[in-house]
């Protein structure tokens, strides 16, 4: 005899979940299998938000990503200045995630006739990851141009470890700048030349000019030598994201800093030991760091999707694949259109709206296979923030306008509120106060995580009390 009951059961499920193919969950067998490729804003709350409208049974979620972190991208100039602890400003994606399958690897490739993924992993062995969804999260990297030298010579602000590198190499050059006898080999030490106006590029040069203008004042050849910060911007302003009216304060108080902007003039060529810019100048520096955007991910290039004349993958106002039912894409790596525009052109990368799209996303799919329904994107930017560093920013917020300590006060409070989990924000709360009575630290701790090789016994031991390392002559003298 049939058991009647389960029967019934089955049934009142397939008709609470329409769409699902006649696929029905027996004990303990997972129905769905959603794949993530991408930790950053929008895969991280995709993840979160599936975990919530999904029942816990009902599909396996798994996220693919290179680090077991989301970096909080806005907050990263403050920890290149010093002002927060680097760790502070990355969120483990275990403490968000409950359900979720955290898998440490980078995408390599895709195949989305055959609803998988390639993976290579951790430890060194690649994988194909089979889905019944996809979704694409995989963001952005530096664009670069064919610039005699920028490989060589200039540094990215793209990535935490890039923004750290700035800090130290900033320390590193003001204690060389203190050694040499020379002013103008010293003046490669002490000049300092950032690419691009938009936010990295004008944020960056905020926090660590606002740092470096600290710290010179342990340096007395550097202090009476001073220092030179120049921001060099291809467009007639900086900051083409905002108001112009912002953009024009923003610009008033970085030159009140001394800081140069050469606006309508281009990087041409970078030595080890100079900039040549389009003006017909030529700097002596030995820091250029490239901030002038951002393109997709290389990866996406070979994911097998269709993608739109700027290397996005092209999506509709639902985040669909176009051609592809059961693959999403999001975030910088994606073109979705931007309701704000009224669906003609791509929303802008930032991680606002990526953070969005994975809220949104994330319903999609589960409406796709039985829960809730489906929506299109509709998220407008209510606002932004430019923080300049010595307790000023400028901000814009459903129409308003601010700019100085107001905007500046605004903006973290926003950070904080956005920043995920309270132990999060308790870092951040102590981190910034600490910073205000007592100042930044001015160490360079370049080489933590990179321990000398130790080849014998005695070189176990052959350090000094402030941690210096012996050289072989030493040792074994």
């Amino acid at each position: 005899m049939p058991d009647w009951g389960s029967v019934m059961r089955a049934a009142a499920w397939l008709r609470a979940h329409p769409g699902t193919g006649g696929r029905v969950r027996h004990t303990r067998r997972v129905a769905w299998h959603i794949v993530i490729a991408g930790g950053g804003f929008g895969g991280l709350y995709a993840a979160r938000t599936l975990e919530k409208v999904l029942p816990r049974a009902s599909a396996r979620v798994t996220l693919v990503n290179d680090v077991n972190f989301m970096l909080y991208t806005p907050l990263m100039p403050g920890a290149a200045g010093g002002t927060l602890e680097p760790r502070h400003v990355v969120v483990p994606l275990r403490e968000q995630l409950d359900d979720t399958d955290l898998r440490l690897g980078r995408v390599t490739g895709a195949n989305p006739e055959n609803d998988c993924i390639r993976v290579r992993m951790l430890e060194g062995h690649d994988e194909d990851i089979h889905y019944d969804h996809l979704i694409v999260a995989l963001g952005s990297v530096s664009r670069t141009l064919p610039i005699p030298g920028l490989a060589e010579h200039a540094s990215g602000f793209k990535s935490l470890p890039e923004a750290i590198g700035l800090r130290n190499k900033l320390v590193r050059h003001l204690e060389m700048a203190e050694t040499l006898d020379d002013p103008e080999h010293r003046a490669e030490y002490l000049n300092f030349v950032f690419v691009g106006g938009g936010y990295a590029g004008v944020e960056g040069l905020a926090e660590l000019q606002d740092f470096a203008a600290d710290a010179i004042q342990e340096y007395p050849r550097c202090r009476t030598q001073g220092m030179r910060w120049v921001l060099v911007e291809a467009a007639d302003r900086i900051m083409g994201e905002i108001a112009p009216d912002l953009a024009e304060f923003c610009m008033r108080e970085l030159r009140g800093r001394g800081i140069e902007i050469r606006t309508n003039t281009t990087l041409e060529e970078v030595t080890a030991t100079t900039a040549r810019l389009s003006d017909g100048e030529t700097i002596p520096t030995r820091s250029v760091c490239w901030t002038a955007g951002v393109r997709p991910h290389p990866v996406i290039e070979r994911l097998g999707l269709p993608l739109t004349d700027r290397g996005r993958i092209e999506v509709d106002r639902y985040m669909q694949v176009a051609g592809h039912e059961r693959v999403w894409a999001i975030g910088d790596g994606a073109a979705v259109p931007d309701p704000a525009k009224r669906y003609s052109e791509p929303c802008p990368p930032t991680c606002q709206h990526s953070l969005r799209q994975g809220r949104d996303v994330a319903r999609n799919v589960a409406a796709a296979i039985g829960t809730g329904r489906k929506r299109p994107f509709r998220y407008k930017t209510l606002g932004v923030f430019v923080d300049l560093g010595r307790r000023k920013a400028v901000a814009s917020t459903v129409g308003i306008k601010w700019r100085g300590t107001p905007a500046w006060l605004l903006a973290r409070t926003y950070h904080l509120a956005a920043m995920p989990g309270m132990g999060r924000r308790a870092r951040l709360l102590i981190d910034w106060n600490v910073g205000l009575l007592f100042g930044r630290d001015i160490s360079e701790l370049g080489q933590l995580g990179q321990p000398p090789p130790s080849l014998d016994g005695d070189q176990l031991e052959a350090h000094s009390s402030g941690g210096t390392t012996a050289d072989a002559h030493d040792v074994h003298a």
